[in-house]
């Protein structure tokens, strides 16, 4: 982990974000705790020792088994029913259910909120420091998996130069691979099963989206950046992604992140100025809950107006 930097106060940190991190895509999580706190980048299901003690495919197959059961009470209380395992444990980890997914955002004032709307305490009492935590490795993102290869684009006749010729049954092999002695039909070939192949096909290797061995959140070989559906608007608020985790027993390595530590001195100052530029409660838990948290900080917290 390199060297981490102390912000004292929130132009502070601003400047860091713009001065002193990578350029490009950035992905920061904040956390009320450090990681050398006892709080490890991890994800939720990660979190459970008693799971280590299991296979790999021991444990790959009660997290099936557990989202299978989620799933299947989806359908009560969603709008969308998901398309395949990455949508599911999206809504599964949004709430609240370990998954191997870790939370985390594209927007560092959002960050800042979640390491200083409250302030932890140690054993005896004392104010903590917390963090934020820009993610420095470069994973893959799900969009890029499986990407086909583009095919070559080849000339189209101009129909107006190039005369209509008919088909003949080595055209018709050619072009669809349907023999017309097998029952093709040279001008209407056999929709209903180019149809029925697809159906059988994963939208999203037709897409592009994904391939085989990457359809679900189960099967990758190294940590994956989602992008989930707007499926709470918590979501969208937040400008929440998900990291997939491939190890999810497994913290993340030192090397792939960097730590910006924020005092706890800092913490009531923060709280205020983020409420000031919009990022707080009521904006990013855009539902009832979000607004009596807000609510609650005003009126009771800092002894301020509604």
């Amino acid at each position: 982990m390199s060297t981490p930097f102390e912000i004292d106060n929130f132009q502070d940190y601003l400047d860091t974000v713009r001065n002193e991190l990578p350029k490009g895509r950035i992905y920061f999580r904040g956390q009320s705790k450090l990681v050398s706190a006892g709080f490890p980048l991890k994800s939720s299901i990660g979190r459970y020792k008693k799971l280590e003690s299991l296979t790999l495919f021991e444990r790959e197959q009660k997290e099936r088994e557990v989202l299978g059961v989620f799933s299947n009470h989806l359908l009560t209380y969603v709008h969308h029913l998901p398309r395949n395992d990455w949508e599911s444990l999206a809504i599964a980890q949004h709430h609240g259910l370990p998954t191997r997914f870790m939370d985390w955002t594209t927007n560092p004032l959002v960050a800042l909120y979640f390491a200083a709307r409250e302030t932890k305490t140690d054993d005896n009492d004392k104010p903590l420091n917390s963090a934020v935590y820009v993610l420095t490795s470069e994973p893959l993102r799900f969009s890029e998996i499986g990407r086909p290869t583009e095919d070559v684009i080849k000339p189209v006749g101009d129909t107006f130069t190039t005369p209509a010729t008919k088909d003949n049954d080595d055209a018709v092999v050619d072009r669809w691979g349907i023999p017309v002695e097998a029952g093709g039909n040279p001008e209407r070939p056999m929709v209903e099963s180019y149809v029925a192949a697809m159906r059988q096909t994963p939208d999203e290797t037709r897409t592009g989206e994904a391939s085989a061995g990457s359809n679900s959140p189960f099967e990758i070989s190294e940590n994956v950046i989602y992008d989930p559906p707007h499926v709470s608007p918590r979501i969208r608020a937040q400008d929440g992604v998900l990291l997939a985790c491939h190890q999810p027993m497994q913290p993340l390595e030192e090397k792939d992140y960097l730590e910006i530590v924020i005092k706890h001195e800092a913490h009531d100052d923060i709280r205020q100025r983020l409420d000031q530029y919009g990022v707080f409660d009521k904006q990013l838990f855009p539902d009832l809950d979000g607004i009596a948290k807000w609510l609650k900080y005003r009126v009771f917290e800092i002894d301020g107006k509604c």
